[in-house]
């Protein structure tokens, strides 16, 4: 699936050692989820366009590349989507921020989305889809239809954590959408989480179990 990069960096899998080990506090979990959050964004941009313009240094004029911050977007699924706006606003700190709000019906396992606010020229943006896990790949496919819907033409989805199924059921409907991942695990078990995984990522974010 050509559209999915995968890190393989020795820090990475460092760092996902220790969010996986059950015993990592609230704190260090954060932290190391906004890292991870900062390396994927950096690895998104590598096909960035540069705008020509001319600076001059302390010693010389020179002509070089800079970013339009201007036209891209984060927008994180709430709410363990949050846990990487710190890490990815490292990259790009003048993109705007949307927020798109679903949770997870424990019956059917489906995404019910309660809440979506974006920029109002969102269509005019790069966006990157910001959520630590992707599952079933339900909550990734409904927000990116709600994107698409507004105008959207260009996006990209982070996350640190990828199950197969996930993987295929978004590729498989947006074949344009490029998934950055940390990892890519094993399967989904019976309640669809993602094996060996690291638990509720959202839950292990904000501390709420």
């Amino acid at each position: 699936m050509k559209n999915i990069v995968e890190l393989n960096h020795p820090l990475i899998t460092h760092k996902l050692a220790i969010l996986r080990d059950k015993n990592t506090g609230t704190k260090e979990f954060r932290e190391l989820a906004n890292e991870i959050g900062t390396f994927l964004c950096y690895e998104a941009m590598k096909d960035a366009s540069l705008e020509e313009t001319i600076i001059e240094t302390p010693i010389a004029k020179i002509n070089t590349g800079i970013l339009n911050e201007d036209k891209y977007a984060f927008v994180p699924i709430l709410r363990a989507g949050m846990g990487f706006v710190d890490g990815v606003i490292n990259v790009i700190p003048n993109a705007k921020i949307g927020h798109i709000g679903m949770y997870r019906d424990e019956n059917t396992f489906k995404p019910v989305n309660y809440f979506f606010k974006v920029p109002k020229d969102i269509e005019k943006r790069e966006v990157i889809i910001l959520d630590p896990m992707l599952a079933t790949g339900g909550s990734a496919l409904d927000a990116i239809e709600l994107l698409k819907e507004k105008g959207v033409k260009k996006i990209k989805f982070l996350c640190m954590i990828a199950a197969p199924e996930g993987l295929e059921a978004v590729t498989k409907v947006y074949p344009d959408v490029k998934i950055y991942c940390a990892h890519i695990d094993d399967h989904l078990n019976e309640n669809k989480y993602i094996v060996p995984g690291l638990g509720d990522a959202g839950d292990r974010i904000f501390g709420t179990k």
